[in-house]
Parts: C-alpha cells; structure tokens; sequence
C-alpha cells in the first residue's frame, strides 16, 4: 500500500508490527535513523498510523475530493512517543444504498483505490456485496428455477442495493449474464484486498427474501407478498419459521461461501421497511431463533449485523446477545432501543441520502457523539464507530473528521482542528484560506441539527410555485446567514498561492456551487411573486435570470470531473459488452437520478437522488424549468382560469406525476430522457479558478442586492 500511496517515499519508511493493548487496536510513529516506523498491531493500524503522518507532519491529505500528496523532499521527524490506540473495536463502513448511490459502476482500480482510503481512515468493518449476483444466481438454480425467471429475478446494476434489501427485484433489468460473471470476479478481488489488509468484510446473510417465482414452485410453502413504494409487482419472503427456509438459507449460504469465502459477519435486515406478518410476540421471536440458526448450521462463529434503520425488536429477541452487532446508522436512536439491550453496537453518521451534492454537515455532533456515548451508561454495549452514508464522494471533511476520532480519546478542538484539517489540505494555509475555513466551520459545518441535511436547491427540484423539497424527504431549509458563504467564496478566490493545486480547486469550485444553488432559493421566489401578481413582464424577466443562473452554475460544475453526469454515464456503459448493454446500463444511470422507479402515478422517488453535476442541470433540470416558465408565461390572465397550485403538491408537497395535464407532460419527458443516449462530457472543461472568479464577479451583486442574502 506505501507503494500506492506514496511512491516516491514508500522506502523512506519502516513497518513494524506490535501487540494490541488490552484488545484494542493501537498505532506508534517514530524515528529510526533516516526512516520513519509505522508501527500497529494489524495493518490497519499501520494504515492509520500513514495517515496521521501525512496529516499532521508532512502536511498532506487522501481523499476522495482529490489528494494533496506533495511530500517534503527531506521525510520530517515525528514527535517522541507517538501513540494512539482507538477506544473501538470496530470501524464499520458503507450503507447498502452506497453501493448503488455511489459504487454500482466502479472497477478494480477504483475499488483499490477505496480500500486503501479505507484502510488509511481505520476501517476495519466493511460492507461487501460485490458478487452477490452469482451468488443468487447459484442459489435459484439449486432451487429449481429456469435461467428465465432467474434472469427477470434479477434487478439492473443501479438498484441492487434494494434487491439485497429485500425491496424489489427485477427493476432495471434483466441483467445480462456478462455482468453477473464480471463482478464475481470484481467481488473476489475486493474480498481478497480487504482481508489481505486485515479487514473483516461483512456479508449478506439470509433472511427470507426469495423471488416471487419460488410461489409456483413450493406451492404449499408459507410466502408473503410485500410491496415497496410502488415499485414493480412487489417482492417475496419466505416465513423464517416454513421448513423451505432452512433448506434455501442453507443452499444460499453455502453457495456463498463457495463463490466468495467466509468471513462470519452477516448483514441480515428482515422485513427491511416493512412489517412482520403476525405481531405475535413469541412469533416474531422464532423468526430471529430461525434466522439465526439456519447461519449458525453453517458456522458456528456467526454474529448477525443489523441495522437498527427499521429494526423489528421482537425479531432481535431470538438471535443471541452475544452473537449479534446493531449497526446504528445515525448513532442517535439508543434511547429508543435502550441501549439495545446490552448487545453491542456501532454509532454511526448518516451523513447523506441518495447521494444528493451539497456542502454542510454537524461537525461538533460528529466530533463528539460516539465518544461522549461511551461514557454514557444508558448507552449500553458500545464498541464502535461507522459512516453510513447513502452517498460517498463529497463533503471530505466531513468523514476524516468522523473517521478520525476512532484514535481519539475525547473530542478535539474544532477551531483547530479545521485549521490543521486545510493545511494538510492544501500543503500550506494562507491567511485568507484558514478565514475562508473559519467561516464554513461556522456556517455549513456548523449546522446546529443533528438530522441529516439535504440542503437542497429549487435548481433541482420538480418545478413548482411552492418550493418545500426536491426529494420527499429533504428540505431546502438553511440554519446559516447566506452571505457569510459568499465572503468564504471571495476569501478563497483570493488564495494565489494555491494556484492550481487540485485539491484547492475542487473546494472552490463546491463552495461556489454552493452560492449558486443558495441564490436559487430567492431567484425561485421571484418567479413566485411575479407569478402571483399576473406581471407577465416580471415573470418573464424572472424566468430568464433563473434559467442563465443554472447555465452559469452547469459551466462552474463542467470544471470539475467529481461534478459529471458524463463521468457517471460513460462509467455505466464501459461494463457494456454490446450497445444492448451499454443502453441498459445507461438507462440505469439516468433513472436512478432522475426519476428512480417506473411511470406509476403514486410514484415517490423522483429526485431522490438529485444532483447538481453537470449536464444533469443543463440537459435535464433546466428543461424542466423552461417548460415551467413557458407553462405559466401561457396563463390568461383572468384569475379564474389561471393555474393554481394548491391542489398539486400531494407528492410530500411535491407535484406528483399526474397532479393535472402539464405534470403529466413533463412525467412522459422524464422517462423518456432516461431512454436516451445522449453525449455528455466526460471530462472537465475550462479553468475552474477563472470561471469561479467571472461568476463571483458577476452574481455576487445579485446576491448582495436581493432579501435573504
């Protein structure tokens, strides 16, 4: 791994291994003649010590917004008596949704990537679902199903996450045989890596979930119709206490150990989003005892991981306490659990959902949670911490403050924190960087709720006169003074000194985008007001400031290669063997931000997963707004027959698919571009500094002079 990370420098260190203290994990750095030593107990450790070393002595930073790895020509000596040992026994990564939010088009080189910024941050507790397609696969077959009922089982590449959730089966498929033989073999190599590294993956269990084929099958076995948010026909569980259950369980697991090893962390969430069948107490205990015992029957070191999302505690009470570890996605439901009973669990951050592009966080809440919990007695069995993110690849300080204070034995100083946190971002803080820094720490980093943000912009969201949401769970709200954004944009423009060093360019860019979708918010309110006042000239001029906004913020995202929806979609059709595939494969990529599940009326998900990249914004959320504007510049003007919106926001206050005929227009439209296969850049255009500092120049105005900001 120095080899990867470090290059140049990979022979100016040494490794050494050393014994756990007390059963923790621990890590040492010292001098040793002309060579830094690493030392830990396991190579994690080792990992982490690298990591603290480039930080806080060579000034440098890994990450996934872009590395600044410019190390000094001479290696700086650390301080005498280096040591830090964590106070948890496990370091839990990913959220299912991740694999689909962030992953579902990654290769091995960057998976390799991955794991070493894994084992760089302290995890030692991934989550690993590469490969589950044969695995199914094997397993239906051993069942009796014909490859036709198992080809049509299987969903498409973007929304596995939720066939292995139980949620759906069969959506954005069938998937084509070349993808299932291609990532077992990826599965293999990340299983490999992260064991070779001495992380413990942890993998699919068995918790009932079977096709709905199995019915015509097993006739007389006990299976529950399920269905989720509308999306296709519904799913199938299997009742953990029919005699089919150990008989599939068995034949899953076992095929899973055969294709992809054994490693004795089973991810199991029955009934995930859903409700049991009976609220029997006693059944919904033989539920966990069945659960459990179909894994133990294969091995007898089993511990079932569960997330406490949706958790069913009556299912809890039949898998033993010591065999079981809640992973507590937001680490702030305990009290609802109590503790969970005294089972052991991770505190995690839920930091994003869907993957939606935005720039904030509760850095104090992230700094401090986990380790003031485990001094809390009501907080029970405590031993880990985890970042569950729904979507990775953004927000940077966020999750090395989160991964950080694993070495951590009480929170540290924020204010410093930051500042150490930009230096080794950027090699050196100028004056002006280390104010900008100050400036986020208290504003989009210092937001006061510990609910996840979401921070969304109308420039996203369905257009309407009401704004509340893009997603049916975000919020446009902010807890910030606009304008203090603003001033940490100018203050990091005026960093001459960074000068084309990636990582300073990708911060300037974010916080920029950040500004713009801000200033949608009142520009949105604008075409409101004109609307409301029937001032066509208003409206139309409104309109027309709207729409240049979101074309100057797709320029400043078209800088940046994090910010692409080209980058996305040519990364889904490079697994396309043929164009059949490399369509369905874009057709994926496209749905899955865009309108997420099939046409249905009641559909739920739309914008979901929005984001603000480019070529998403000028080729899909702008369209949207012109024919928004154009819909209401065509309004008479007698108030009785103008549009009026109260009776269309029934989707979350959100105007639904078939809300009247315009949205039923623009619902066609959406899928329709999800059907296309359109050319969208693939690679950054322009200098993103000159383009930041011309936009600054050219809205800051605008925002000076309008309420709100």
């Amino acid at each position: 791994m120095l080899r990867r990370i470090v290059p140049s420098a990979a022979a100016r260190f040494r490794v050494g291994i050393i014994d756990a203290e007390n059963g923790k994990d621990v890590f040492e750095i010292a001098n040793e003649k002309e060579y830094i030593l690493l030392r830990g107990n396991n190579a994690v450790s080792v990992a982490s010590a690298l990591n603290w070393y480039l930080k806080y002595y060579c000034h440098c930073q890994v990450s996934w917004n872009s590395d600044n790895l410019d190390l000094p020509a001479v290696l700086p000596p650390a301080e005498p008596g280096i040591r830090k040992v964590s106070p948890f026994r496990y370091r839990a990564c990913f959220n299912y949704c991740t694999f689909s939010y962030s992953m579902p088009w990654w290769d091995w080189e960057r998976w390799e990537r991955e794991i070493d910024w894994m084992a760089l941050h302290g995890v030692n507790l991934p989550l690993a679902l590469t490969g589950l397609e044969a695995v199914w696969q094997g397993t239906l077959e051993k069942l009796g199903l014909s490859p036709e009922e198992i080809s049509s089982f299987l969903a498409g590449p973007a929304f596995l996450s939720w066939q292995w959730l139980s949620n759906l089966e069969g959506w954005g498929g069938p998937l084509p045989q070349t993808w299932v033989n291609s990532h077992l073999e990826l599965g293999r190599k990340i299983l490999e890596r992260e064991r070779e590294l001495g992380m413990t993956p942890i993998k699919q269990g068995f918790s009932g979930y079977v096709p709905l084929a199995v019915a015509d099958h097993y006739p007389e076995a006990r299976i529950y119709k399920r269905s989720w948010f509308n999306i296709g026909a519904g799913t199938a569980q299997l009742d953990p206490l029919d005699p089919l259950f150990e008989t599939a369980g068995r034949i899953f697991l076992e095929e899973q150990d055969r294709l992809l090893g054994r490693d004795h962390f089973y991810a199991v969430d029955p009934f995930h989003e859903g409700v049991l069948p009976s609220k029997d107490p006693e059944y919904q205990e033989r539920v966990g005892q069945g659960i459990f015992n179909v894994t133990r029957s294969l091995d007898r070191d089993a511990i079932i991981a569960m997330q406490t999302w949706s958790l069913h505690t009556g299912v809890l009470k039949g898998i033993p306490v010591d065999r079981s570890l809640m992973l507590g996605l937001t680490g702030s439901n305990w009290k609802k659990y109590e503790g969970f009973g005294g089972r052991p669990w991770v505190a995690g951050i839920l930091h994003n959902y869907g993957g939606r592009v935005y720039m904030g966080g509760n850095l104090p809440h992230y700094a401090g949670n986990a380790l003031s919990l485990l001094d809390n007695p009501g907080a029970g069995n405590l031993q880990g911490t985890g970042i569950f993110p729904e979507g990775i690849e953004h927000n940077p300080i966020v999750y090395e403050l989160a991964t950080e204070i694993a070495w951590h034995d009480h929170p540290p100083d924020l204010e410093q924190w930051v500042q150490e946190y930009a230096r080794a971002r950027y090699g050196s803080l100028p004056v002006e960087a280390a104010a900008a820094w100050n400036l986020l720490l208290k504003t989009v980093y210092g937001q006061k709720k510990v609910k996840i943000p979401s921070m969304e912009s109308p420039v996203c969201a369905r257009p309407a006169l009401t704004m509340l949401r893009a997603s049916m769970n975000g919020e446009m709200e902010r807890d910030y003074p606009l304008p203090h954004l603003w001033e940490a944009w100018g203050l990091l423009l005026r960093c001459r000194e960074l000068h084309g060093k990636e990582t300073y360019q990708y911060d300037l860019v974010d916080t920029g985008r950040q500004c713009l979708a801000d200033l949608a918010l009142p520009l949105h309110k604008k075409i409101t007001a004109a609307y409301e006042a029937a001032d066509a000239t208003a409206l139309a001029g409104a309109g027309k400031q709207f729409i240049a906004l979101l074309d100057d913020l797709d320029q400043l995202l078209g800088t940046r290669s994090e910010f692409l929806l080209g980058r996305w979609i040519a990364d889904a059709r490079s697994w396309g063997l043929n164009e059949e595939e490399r369509a369905l494969f874009e057709e994926n990529a496209r749905t899955l931000l865009t309108v997420w599940g099939p046409p249905h009326p009641g559909g739920l998900f739309f914008d979901y997963a929005n984001r603000q990249w480019a070529g998403l914004v000028g080729g899909f959320y702008k369209i949207r707004w012109q024919k928004f504007i154009h819909f209401l510049l065509q309004q008479p003007a007698e108030p009785k027959y103008r549009y009026r919106e109260k009776r269309s926001l029934k989707s979350f206050g959100r105007p639904g698919n078939d809300e009247n005929a315009f949205y039923k227009s623009l619902s066609a439209w959406e899928h329709a571009w999800c059907r296309q296969t359109g050319s969208y850049p693939s690679s950054p255009t322009g200098n993103p500094e000159e383009i930041s500092a011309a936009l600054f120049e050219k809205w800051m105005p605008v925002a000076s002079g309008l309420p709100g900001l």
